[in-house]
């Protein structure tokens, strides 16, 4: 077609030009390009495409469709030629970032994402992951969108890329009239006069609406060249007054087979298989060939590799709009049924059988008892990897069976599966619980109470109800097997665990646990060694549960189906580890887990074991790491989100940025939510005296000894608790605190950390140096910096305030060091400035860690700017170090602002000048 050459765009294709030789360069970056429909965005970046292969960069090509929007990462699957690694959308995510990593091992990539305004959220969430990373791979990452819809995803993804400094965002305008003027002058083939001119400028410079006006008149015969001026004739008086008219008069010229055939293929989306057309049309590759040739001979349909696409996805949305809803909902409910009896896969058939059940939901038309049976079997898939399209199915399939067709059950099985997904609880509650009085399969009876339990324990509400329908269920059913009556135990177990007594809880559970290895049933003994552990831990016994851990990883072990149990078994073991103070221990176990969880497709877990992870890395002064850590993923539950915001308030408030606050805001809106009560009291009360009001921070911790005694959590801030009270004057809460501290350590006689806690809180409430000292100790000795510096410090003060600063000056200097090496400066200042009034002053030599340069690095990040430097790519690093490649990518971000370079190709030349030895001065 004439009009092939880029006009108008110059300074944008130089600028794309600039940025691809800096990816081929090592240095990857983020770019939007936004504009209306047909201004050009899509033909920027084909012009980009050749100068990006010629530049020796990989480039890789996905589009958002409308038609695809409710399939996650569809444009990303597309671009990678690959299929989902994973059920999960968010863990098929995380495979699509190692292939990506992959790829930018092996040269410089251009990954381009067009269409974004129609993309999913999980394909819209994976970009702006990219974007915050991309300048730790050779990538370039292109999205193309409209400026409308202006959904919150999209606009936090265009904050994103538009960072001060980087102007990555391209907002395409229309062309200007010079520009315009020329681009029709290559469309016509001469110089438009004044008539073509006047027609042309109300296309308001939109470059679609040039082309197709300027073919519409030529297909008319309303223009004509004389000396290399291009003009109007008399037949141009039908020349088309929209965008819409003029794609409309281009797709009238097809012949009838023709414009049949698009149709159909208008079914399939703006790209599409010969062989898929000829599917849903019942006819031969062969016998479509020359409908397909008019199509491109017309400037509707151009080649896409070894599929078809449509020119313009405007020019698709007409022949798709042309046609009434209802029978366009018929071809679509046709076309999945073609696509099935040719074997097509379920993602294919769903993606057809979507908009006909849209728009076939309100009217009689049947779907077809065909639907009801692919989809008691395409339903677990679809559950997975597109929970939104399995979930429009299935409502709609649920809703045309009898209430006591066990199909129908089943269905509601997965159903509910989907819904949870996507975090629909409410609606599985009243999915389910309108659906349980049906059910007699005992097997589908404790599918759906399974379902059930997951959704109310996601919010934490309905735990006594459920409590009473498991028992009924369970007494007034005496015909019920014993397997699915044990089972339903479990369930029950699992609920009282987060809402009943403990204790009355520990002696069913013991009876469940001894039924289910009579049976043999490992799912149902992994689940209650889980719940017995966690029930005898929580009441203070660390001891025991490691061995009824080791009992139900042994009984899960090597069965696929058995991986969640087993996972939340080693999470619980790495926990109970720290717990008894075996930090590396728990550390290995906890890492291998996270792998394990990564590996197959178990992101929910691979996000409790990183937030553990998180913890770890606190308790054990490893702040950096923890910090790494707590940047989890988008969109995870409430309790694993507060943990890391804690851990990132508590950090920040001893170091003394001031994004604690915000960290804490978001921490306090969590709260409610989780059962992490004694975090929480914990950075509420920091915040407090950090702001001054040390009063304050007593009070919080004051009511949480009232509300929480007897529970471990409490142990976090006990010392902190006395310390407060004995500085108020407030003798009663000393004590009541130092009390807690000595009852927890005898319910656990084997935690080293907790006989330290007693000591801490004996020594302060009795204003006794030699016993905080002692405390120091004990906490040294099992890595707990931050306790140990604080327990000095309590030292040091107790010596000063005897009058005795010659023995207060050692653990006065070893408590500074401490907090410089965890970055404390708000701790740092609180002591210079207390201590300044007993004549003690801080040592000269420096304590705190640089900001920036090598120096600034922390060990973890050190060691992975070495194997940058090297060359090794994340993953590589990841495996290599044994650890996640989020906990890589972050590490990288930090390793970057705290060097000052903008790539991985930087770092390398900053640790290549470093390790060359000094030249000698001549």
């Amino acid at each position: 077609m004439p009009g092939a050459r880029l006009v108008g765009r110059e300074a944008e294709l130089d600028l794309l030009t600039q940025w691809i030789r800096e990816v081929a360069g090592g240095l990857g970056r983020p770019v939007l390009i936004e504009g209306e429909p047909g201004i050009g965005k899509s033909a920027l970046l084909q012009a980009a495409r050749s100068r990006a292969i010629a530049a020796g960069c990989a480039v890789f090509w996905g589009a958002a469709e409308e038609l695809g929007k409710s399939f996650p990462l569809l444009p990303f699957l597309t671009a990678l030629s690959t299929k989902p690694a994973q059920t999960d959308p968010a863990a098929a995510a995380e495979s699509l970032v190692a292939l990506i990593d992959q790829l930018c091992a092996q040269s410089p990539v251009v990954l381009v994402v067009d269409d974004l305004h129609w993309a999913d959220t999980t394909t819209v969430s994976l970009c702006h992951r990219l974007a915050r990373s991309a300048a730790q791979r050779p990538l370039l990452l292109i999205g193309a969108m409209r400026p409308l819809p202006r959904r919150d995803d999209l606009k936090a993804l265009r904050r994103a890329v538009d960072r001060a400094g980087r102007p990555n965002l391209l907002r395409l305008k229309p062309l200007p009239p010079k520009a315009a003027a020329e681009m029709v002058a290559d469309l016509a083939g001469g110089d438009p006069g004044p008539d073509l001119a006047r027609l042309a400028a109300d296309a308001a410079g939109n470059p679609l609406y040039l082309t197709e006006l300027v073919d519409a008149l030529r297909r008319c015969g309303g223009l004509a060249v004389r000396a290399g001026t291009a003009d109007l004739t008399g037949a141009a008086t039908d020349a088309p007054a929209t965008l819409h008219e003029a794609i409309s008069d281009r797709l009238d010229f097809l012949p009838g087979p023709a414009r049949e055939a698009l149709r159909a293929a208008a079914l399939l989306g703006g790209e599409f298989s010969v062989d898929d057309l000829a599917v849903v049309t019942g006819r031969r590759p062969a016998e479509l060939a020359p409908a397909l040739a008019d199509a491109q001979a017309v400037g509707v349909l151009a080649d896409a590799g070894d599929q078809m696409a449509f020119r313009h996805p405007l020019i698709r949305a007409a022949l798709y709009d042309e046609l009434p809803a209802s029978v366009r909902a018929a071809w679509h409910r046709d076309a999945a049924f073609a696509l099935l009896r040719a074997g097509a896969p379920a993602p294919a058939v769903a993606r057809q059988l979507l908009p006909a059940v849209t728009d076939l939901a309100d009217q009689e038309i049947p779907l077809g008892d065909w639907v009801t049976d692919w989809l008691v079997e395409a339903a677990p898939e679809l559950a997975g990897q597109a929970s939104a399209v399995a979930a429009a199915l299935l409502r709609e399939a649920v809703g045309r069976l009898a209430a006591h067709d066990r199909r129908r059950h089943l269905l509601t099985v997965h159903l509910s599966r989907a819904l949870a997904y996507q975090a629909a609880h409410e609606e599985v509650e009243a999915l389910v619980t309108s659906t349980l009085p049906h059910v007699t399969d005992a097997s589908l009876l404790v599918d759906l109470y399974d379902a059930l339990v997951t959704s109310r324990d996601a919010t934490r509400l309905g735990f006594e109800e459920t409590l009473a329908e498991l028992d009924r269920v369970t007494t007034e059913n005496p015909r019920l097997p014993e397997g699915a009556r044990l089972r339903l135990n479990v369930l029950a177990a699992r609920v009282e665990l987060k809402s009943g007594d403990l204790r009355q809880l520990e002696g069913r559970a013991r009876q469940t646990l001894a039924t289910a290895t009579a049976l043999g049933d490992r799912w149902a003994i992994g689940w209650m060694c889980s719940v017995l552990a966690a029930c005898l831990w929580a009441q203070g016994d660390v001891q025991t549960p490691l061995e009824l851990l080791d009992q139900g990883l042994a009984a899960t072990a090597d069965d696929p189906g058995l991986l969640d149990p087993y996972l939340v078994m080693l999470c619980n073991r790495g926990i109970s580890e720290a717990e008894l103070d075996l930090f590396e221990q728990s550390h290995t176990t906890l890492t291998e887990a996270r792998l394990l969880a990564e590996r197959t497709g178990k992101l929910g877990r691979a996000v409790q074991l990183q937030r553990s992870l998180c913890q770890l890395n606190f308790n054990t002064g490893r702040w950096d790491d923890a910090l790494a850590e707590a940047d989890l993923p988008e969109s995870v539950d409430a309790s694993n989100r507060f943990q890391a915001h804690h851990v990132t308030a508590v950090i920040a408030f001893h170091r003394g940025d001031p994004a604690a606050r915000k960290s804490l805001a978001a921490a306090k809106r969590l709260a409610p939510r989780v059962s992490d009560v004694g975090q929480w009291m914990l950075t509420d009360a920091l915040a407090h005296e950090v702001a001054g009001d040390p009063q304050a921070a007593l009070q919080v911790l004051s009511a949480g000894l009232a509300e929480f005694a007897g529970l471990i959590d409490t142990e976090l801030w006990l010392a902190d608790a006395v310390r407060l009270a004995t500085d108020a004057g407030d003798a009663e809460t000393a004590s009541t605190a130092t009390a807690e501290a000595e009852a927890l350590a005898a319910s656990s006689r084997h935690v080293p950390r907790r006989a330290a806690i007693v000591t801490h809180c004996q020594g302060i409430l009795r204003a006794d140096p030699r016993l905080v000292l002692q405390a120091a100790d004990g906490y040294a000795e099992i890595a707990r910096p931050l306790p140990q510096a604080q327990a000095l410090e309590a030292a040091a003060r107790q010596l000063a305030e005897r009058g005795d600063t010659a023995a207060a000056r050692v653990p006065f200097v070893a408590a500074l060091d401490l907090y410089a090496g965890l970055g404390a400066e708000w701790d740092i200042s609180r002591m210079r400035a207390r201590f300044r009034t007993y004549g003690m002053h801080r040592p000269t030599r420096r304590l705190r860690r640089p900001t920036s340069g090598w120096g600034a690095l922390t060990a973890a990040e050190a060691k992975v700017a070495e194997l940058v430097a090297l060359g090794r790519s994340n993953p590589e690093i990841a495996e290599g170090l044994v650890v996640s490649r989020r906990t890589v990518e972050s590490h990288v971000t930090h390793i970057l602002a705290k060097l000052q370079v903008r790539s991985r190709v930087d770092l390398a030349r900053v640790a290549a000048i470093r390790s060359q030895p000094a030249g000698r001065v001549k």
